[in-house]
């Protein structure tokens, strides 16, 4: 495979994921993790994406910006969000976790809403300041320095003592078999908590997610009440997850 080869692959898992391994990236190119290290560095000199340690993050990851035009697949997550949005109602309490899809769900919000938003993105909870009719709750723990989302004890220990309507979930991998998976273990335990803490968790996921996994384990599909993409609920691409779903969107 050429080099420009690797590099469209290497940005493309980047930009669907927000931050890939390595060792991923090796295995998926069937090639040296010293060959992946010297495109990474490359693509990080050129600001293409950062690199950091044992493998490389987007810039959307870490910096979202008010109409942000450089978030991969924006159409898919807006129209995504628009689904979300048309949700929610007045004196809801609900809970929203990181990512780009979540933040334009954030940016989308009606502005006499009235809600409680509970989060443990930093980004989100910015981003919600400026609705004044959303009470805005902010999960604290140790903040992720790539994604500012808060996980530890605190985080796990206050999502305990909650019930919310729905938690607005976001997901780096998803399976019909393996379910919702991440790379962060951490992550993965505020996830389990904030599912457990919510009557209805709704799955944001752009379709280009679809059976893709990674080493821990979020949640099996059915402990999920409604998914949500951007394609028509009777798209057949949807086919192997019907029957995990009480609800497609």
């Amino acid at each position: 495979m050429l080099k420009q080869e690797r590099q469209k692959y290497i940005l493309d898992q980047v930009y669907l994921h927000h931050r890939v391994l390595l060792t991923d990236l090796a295995e998926g190119l069937d090639v040296s993790i010293d060959t992946i290290r010297r495109d990474v560095k490359e693509l990080h000199k050129v600001n293409k994406l950062r690199k950091v340690h044992g493998g490389a993050t987007s810039f959307g990851f870490m910096n979202f910006t008010k109409n942000d035009g450089n978030i991969y697949l924006q159409s898919k997550k807006i129209h995504i969000a628009e689904k979300a949005v048309s949700m929610l109602s007045d004196g809801q309490v609900i809970l929203m976790s990181g990512g780009t899809t979540n933040m334009e769900v954030a940016k989308m919000m009606p502005k006499r809403l009235s809600i409680t938003v509970f989060t443990p993105s930093l980004h989100v909870a910015m981003e919600l300041l400026e609705f004044p009719e959303i009470e805005v709750i902010f999960l604290g723990g140790k903040l992720l320095h790539e994604a500012k989302f808060a996980i530890g004890g605190t985080v796990v220990n206050s999502l305990s003592q909650l019930k919310v309507d729905y938690c607005f979930l976001g997901t780096g991998y998803v399976d019909p078999e393996y379910g919702l998976t991440e790379f962060d273990w951490e992550v993965v335990q505020v996830k389990k908590a904030m599912i457990k803490a919510a009557r209805k968790t709704v799955l944001l996921c752009v379709s280009d997610k679809f059976h893709t996994v990674q080493r821990y384990k979020t949640c099996d599909l059915n402990d999920i009440d409604t998914l949500i993409t951007e394609l028509d609920p009777g798209d057949e691409l949807l086919n192997p997850f019907r029957q995990d779903f009480m609800k497609l969107m």
